[in-house]
């Protein structure tokens, strides 16, 4: 009986010099609440951004739809700045999720690939969190999507074998979108939320919104590496396209409009995925 206290001050991580530090389950669940906070800043932006699209789908060029134009609905709403601030906080959380499983791996598997990815990822959001901080910040008229986007190829095209930079960046963009859409229709998601707590209903829906929303994301990701390609091909900087000039180039497809559509509504979907994601994700 007398060795529990002693196994315990172990386990607290105390050591000899008596200090109490935080258990490791503590720190897991403050983990668990960030990556739950980060899905939900997710979110609010996907959504936004295809309720975007779907403006300029039926005829209204207003706001751009990307992240720079979520950024600025959200700042027009009232308490904005309040909401911004709020997002910035929640993807700092998903960065700092995201980087806990570059060093301890997901749900008990540490395979290097694993790793790197979610290295990536959080390097990834660290970046929008701090573009969408430099946007609450400021005055909000920074550069859009498009813009940056043909910036840097334009820096790149002029590097030494630039031509081949961006053409391999173009390639590995389409490859993604192409993994992201192939991975959603195959449901491969579903082994990353813990459908054990979902209702039958619950299951279907969440199910239908991660594959049409996956779907979706992953024909943005494709088209935007595609002009990336092109744009090496043709060194032509101006080739290059972020989200909102990719998005509107669906629209000028031989379908009209319909096809930005539907990659508009996926993109709400995914959105509500992402939302859904905050609540079962397993973390």
């Amino acid at each position: 009986m007398a060795s529990s206290p002693t196994r315990s001050a172990g386990r607290g991580g105390g050591g000899r010099s008596g200090t109490p530090s935080v258990s490791w389950p503590s720190e897991r669940g403050a983990l668990r609440t960030a990556g739950r906070a980060g899905f939900v800043a997710r979110g609010v932006v996907y959504t936004l951004i295809g309720i975007l699209a779907l403006e300029i789908a039926f005829g209204r060029h207003g706001a751009e739809a990307d992240r720079q134009g979520a950024l600025h609905q959200v700042a027009a709403q009232p308490f904005g700045l309040t909401m911004l601030w709020l997002l910035v906080v929640g993807f700092a959380c998903m960065t700092l999720w995201r980087a806990s499983l570059a060093v301890l791996g997901e749900n008990g598997r540490k395979k290097t690939g694993s790793r790197i990815l979610s290295a990536g990822r959080a390097v990834f959001y660290a970046s929008v969190c701090w573009g969408t901080a430099a946007y609450a910040a400021g005055s909000g008229g920074q550069s859009g999507g498009d813009a940056k986007s043909q910036d840097w190829t334009a820096s790149a095209l002029k590097l030494p074998g630039g031509r081949v930079l961006v053409a391999v960046g173009g390639v590995v963009l389409a490859g993604v979108g192409v993994g992201v859409a192939v991975s959603a229709v195959r449901k491969k998601f579903l082994k990353k939320l813990d459908t054990a707590r979902m209702s039958a209903r619950a299951r279907k829906a969440v199910t239908w919104l991660g594959t049409a929303g996956g779907v979706a994301r992953g024909t943005v990701f494709t088209g935007a590496g595609v002009f990336l390609l092109v744009a090496a091909v043709r060194f032509d900087p101006h080739q290059a396209k972020g989200m909102d000039a990719t998005l509107r180039s669906f629209a000028r497809t031989p379908v009209g409009p319909w096809l930005l559509v539907l990659v508009a509504v996926g993109l709400v979907l995914f959105g509500a995925f992402s939302f859904a994601s905050a609540r079962w994700r397993k973390l």
